[in-house]
């Protein structure tokens, strides 16, 4: 879902989007097109159209990068958005009652899926966070398949690099405890099943190895360009769910980000977008929870000046929709007057405009070293990934899935629930109308957002 916001069509696949507008001038930094052979799923005899990887994260703020981050209001100064650190987001999201409380993710384990990686997750998330003052940790790495050596000049490469920074620090800004495995497998995901198969092996291995407790997930596809879809088989797509049904034998929590294009998405191509409404998958499956994005405004401490509203900005909008694959599940019988009878999506939301967009630190590309700014629903996502952490740790057990337990304390009022609801805003993007932010469920930003505090007490049942 890296995209370039001065392409038209930006591409799905991750839920990373950055600013691709240089601190000097408005030149775009495009993200590299790579073509990828046909391929087979297993038990799916047809070949997979010719698609395009795009990397998961292209352009940033600064072609260099910064030597430092600034304030958020000397970003809205200077650059034009909002910007917040890691400590802005443990703020708004009340996260103090629960480090004071011990409640800091110990013991419990994030495992984050990107391609590629990055070769320098470990120095830059000890830069990162030094900077803010968060205790470091051990990134254990895990490479599955045949993982390429990381070349920076390679922009698919560095796409993802950008990602895999964004998923670690940001999981590990939320639960300073928690272990994080990052998964770097050596194929793209894109639009249809190419490297998909190969993401899910890891889940699942990673599962059985007793190794995860939530699965933080920034990628994604269309399900329009999964084999099959047009003539309603959706047997490319119900044959990669063997590991969230895994996962959900194993009570361990998967998430997924719901996109970066509103209410559409992109085509086989990667680069166009569907010309109506779209969904897309993981986030679509039953048996995952889809984190969509809001637009939060926050003075230099980290409080709210405003209310959240759905992410929707010049540089694109929060996922979500209604499933053309899953019908809906039990969970979601009390919204059936919104999402009808498909699968509604997202669950939850938590921050992703590029318009309040995270300061990351990166080094994978030697001419680019620095603090960027990333924002998009695969900021939410790891985000999420770290509460489901401090809740497990609370809860002294897997949670595992949540969607059922979401639902639940929907039907509570907010100070018991924890959650916040979204009602201003909406996900129309690129001449497609989406839908609207409403009071209770909506197909814009779910329940809501959360308050941590509350939240992670409410859903640990303690």
């Amino acid at each position: 879902m890296g995209t370039n916001p001065a392409t038209a069509g930006p591409r799905r696949s991750t839920a990373a989007r950055t600013l691709a507008l240089l601190a000097v001038g408005a030149t775009a930094l495009t993200g590299a097109t790579v073509t990828v052979q046909t391929t087979t799923l297993a038990g799916h005899r047809a070949g997979v159209p010719t698609v395009h990887v795009r990397p998961a994260s292209s352009g940033h703020i600064d072609a260099t990068g910064r030597v430092a981050p600034i304030s958020t209001s000397d970003c809205v100064s200077q650059i034009g958005i909002h910007c917040y650190s890691p400590l802005q987001y443990r703020t708004a999201y009340n996260l103090g009652p629960l480090y004071k409380e011990g409640v800091t993710g110990k013991g419990r384990t994030i495992v984050i899926v990107d391609s590629f990686g990055s070769p320098t997750i470990q120095h830059d998330l000890e830069v990162f966070d030094k900077q803010w003052g968060i205790p470091d940790t051990q990134v254990e790495v895990v490479k599955w398949g045949n993982v390429p050596p990381f070349d920076p000049t390679n922009e698919d490469h560095t796409g993802w690099a950008g990602e895999t920074t964004l998923d670690v620090e940001y999981a590990h800004a939320i639960a300073p405890d928690a272990h994080i495995v990052l998964v770097e497998t050596g194929v793209a995901e894109t639009e249809g099943v190419t490297g998909l198969p190969e993401m899910m092996d890891a889940e699942k291995a990673l599962i059985k190895s007793g190794r995860a407790d939530v699965i933080s997930q920034s990628f994604g596809a269309t399900e329009n360009t999964f084999p099959g879809f047009d003539k309603g088989d959706f047997k490319s797509i119900k044959d990669l769910r063997y590991a969230f049904q895994f996962a959900a034998a194993h009570n361990v929590t998967v998430l997924a980000a719901s996109g970066d294009n509103g209410a559409t998405d992109a085509m086989e191509n990667g680069s166009d977008l569907y010309p109506y409404k779209v969904n897309s998958w993981p986030s679509s499956d039953p048996l995952v929870t889809s984190i969509g994005g809001t637009q939060m405004t926050l003075d230099n401490d980290g409080k709210r000046t405003a209310a959240d509203k759905v992410w929707h900005d010049d540089y694109g909008a929060a996922g979500g929709g209604v499933s053309g694959v899953f019908e809906r599940p039990w969970y979601q019988a009390s919204v059936a007057n919104v999402t009808g009878n498909h699968r509604g999506t997202p669950d939850i939301s938590m921050s992703a405009a590029v318009d309040g967009a995270a300061w990351t630190y990166e080094s994978y590309d030697p001419t680019r070293v620095g603090w960027h700014l990333t924002g998009g629903t695969s900021e939410a996502t790891p985000i999420f990934s770290g509460v489901v952490a401090l809740a497990d740790q609370l809860a002294g057990y897997r949670l595992g899935q949540l969607n059922w337990r979401l639902y639940g304390l929907g039907l509570l009022p907010s100070q018991w629930s924890g959650i916040t609801d979204v009602t201003t805003g909406d996900n129309s993007w690129n001449a497609v109308t989406g839908y609207q932010a409403a009071k209770g469920y909506d197909l814009a930003s779910g329940l809501g957002t959360i308050d941590a505090a509350r939240f992670v007490h409410a859903i640990a049942g303690r």
